[in-house]
């Protein structure tokens, strides 16, 4: 049989056009699809790692809205190093031990991860909306491992139940491994420790060191068998030591020459006309003098980060004591002995005399020691 060169050629017109039909039937996947919007792709923490540590084995959050109503069986996640063209895995990404830990917009999903990179997650179809918005979770998948370098996940939906066929909507996303930035600091082990005329809180209301004033100060009036004069000076303590700090007063009781003032050595309230010199640390009342001098220790104690506490003898209001030098006066131990965030204590003073003590200028210089036991 002899053909001629016009048939010849559309014999051949129609081969090539079948072999095209044969050919987009064994494509297992088809790339014209409508785009997905509002994509996303989250990189969560892991156990103890961060969400874009590389090779770390961390969650990848999806988010995106469809575009096209109709039925979804099944959504692909192609993991690959370029957003198009051909798909490489990117190196150290593992997505075969990924489980699908949340879903929402359209549910009912398991996942299928059986080729690496290439996850999918499969239901029966059912009809999703056009501008629904669907999240997912995959959990336990391992990051690529090179640092500070993006990759990419190809995201198709399909009416099949195995991404088979025509592709419904798609769209890509991009994320990136980065370099974990690591800080490192040390706490030493500290004592702040203060004391001067008076010391000014912050603008946090927390007690500032740097503000303490000199440490020379003058009783509000002359001595007096007829009226107490009184003095008022603060210090302020912190600690991080195990055991706290504990505070102690240093000197001796005020002196002229060969003169004295009585120290108040067990301690009670200041009676006027008698020879009295002692001190406490919490708020008094015109009991004691008028004005009422002294305050409570600031911020108050709660027992936790503030611990600070007067101790016995010089804890009761309108009651005062000075007796041996180095006489523990405060520590950090309310409700156990610990360390304690820095707190203004006010010491209060006061002078009583009697009618036969003798003329001079009387002084004395104490010195307050804190000492904290890690």
């Amino acid at each position: 049989m002899i053909l001629s060169g016009k048939r010849v050629a559309l014999l051949l017109l129609c081969a090539t056009i079948l072999l095209g039909v044969v050919s987009s039937a064994f494509l297992s996947r088809t790339v014209t699809a409508a785009e997905l919007t509002s994509r996303s792709l989250t990189l969560q923490a892991g156990t103890g790692t961060g969400g874009s540590q590389p090779g770390a084995v961390v969650k990848h959050l999806f988010g995106f809205t469809t575009a096209t109503t109709g039925n979804v069986g099944s959504i692909a996640f192609l993991y690959c190093t370029t957003a198009g063209g051909t798909c490489t895995t990117p190196t150290g990404l593992v997505t075969t031990s990924a489980t699908l830990s949340s879903q929402t917009g359209a549910t009912g999903f398991s996942i299928v991860n059986s080729t690496n990179g290439d996850p999918y997650i499969t239901r029966t179809a059912a009809s999703i909306s056009s501008g629904t918005a669907l999240t997912y979770q995959f959990s336990s998948v391992t990051n690529p491992t090179a640092t500070n370098t993006s990759f990419y996940v190809r995201i198709s939906t399909y009416a099949s139940t195995d991404t088979t066929g025509a592709t419904t909507d798609s769209g890509t996303v991009a994320a990136s491994t980065a370099t974990q930035i690591v800080l490192t600091g040390t706490m030493p082990e500290s004592l702040i420790f203060c004391a001067g005329g008076t010391i000014t809180n912050n603008g946090g209301g927390i007690p500032d060191c740097s503000t303490a004033s000199s440490g020379s100060i003058s009783f509000n009036q002359l001595f007096s068998p007829a009226d107490t004069a009184t003095a008022t000076s603060q210090m302020a303590a912190s600690t991080n030591a195990t055991t706290g700090y504990v505070i102690t007063v240093n000197g001796a009781t005020l002196t002229s020459g060969a003169n004295t003032v009585t120290p108040m050595s067990s301690g009670g309230v200041g009676v006027r006309g008698t020879s009295q010199f002692g001190l406490n640390l919490v708020a008094n009342t015109t009991t004691t003098s008028t004005p009422a001098i002294g305050a409570n220790i600031y911020p108050s104690t709660n027992g936790s980060n503030y611990k600070g506490e007067a101790l016995a003898g010089f804890s009761t209001t309108d009651s005062f004591k000075f007796s041996t030098s180095g006489n523990s006066i405060a520590d950090s131990a309310n409700a156990g002995a610990g360390p304690s965030d820095i707190q203004t204590y006010t010491v209060s003073y006061i002078v009583n005399v009697n009618g036969a003590q003798a003329i001079g200028t009387y002084t004395t210089t104490l010195t307050y020691i804190c000492t904290a036991t890690y």
